[in-house]
């Protein structure tokens, strides 16, 4: 029987590769010349401390602009509120999302079921796996899965016949 996988995974070396330029554009750029700004990368966490509020927003557009240009979504991104640091500095978290919440999952499989297609969905973990009995099924229900907004990027992989 025919199917796929809906999934939202984001590259982390993609994620490394725009933090790395982000810090050497911020580090060459004469509005930041003696301030003091940093960008720490966690598990999936980046944390953005700078001099204020404006800084810390400044380098999350020049964040933005590298994660867009090495193919990263931003959709995959969730901001934190900017907020006092130690030493009078702002910091702001940025949490990079991996896999299908379950509450989001579940809106997704909705979808399927309201749009009256002839496919089953059924939630794996952080993914979702769709399975129908012809392969132009699964092509309409990818069609359709594209045009809605969930608020997160969606691949589909493992398609099998």
């Amino acid at each position: 029987m025919p199917s796929f996988d809906v999934v939202s995974h984001v590259d982390p070396q993609e994620v490394d590769n725009a933090l790395n330029q982000t810090r050497k554009e911020v580090g060459q750029r004469y509005d930041f010349k003696g301030s003091k700004t940093e960008i720490r990368e966690e598990k999936d966490t980046i944390t953005v401390i700078s001099d204020d509020d404006f800084k810390v927003k400044a380098v999350i557009d020049v964040l933005q602009s590298k994660l867009i240009r090495r193919g990263v979504s931003l959709k995959s991104l969730v901001y934190g509120n900017i907020e006092p640091s130690a030493g009078g500095l702002a910091r702001q978290t940025i949490t990079v999302q991996q896999g299908i919440e379950t509450e989001k999952a579940k809106q997704l499989v909705k979808a399927i079921k309201d749009s009256k297609m002839k496919v089953q969905a059924q939630i794996q973990a952080d993914q979702v796996r769709i399975t129908g009995k012809k392969r132009d099924d699964l092509q309409e229900c990818i069609a359709a899965l594209r045009g809605h907004e969930f608020g997160m990027p969606l691949q589909f992989n493992n398609f099998r016949d």
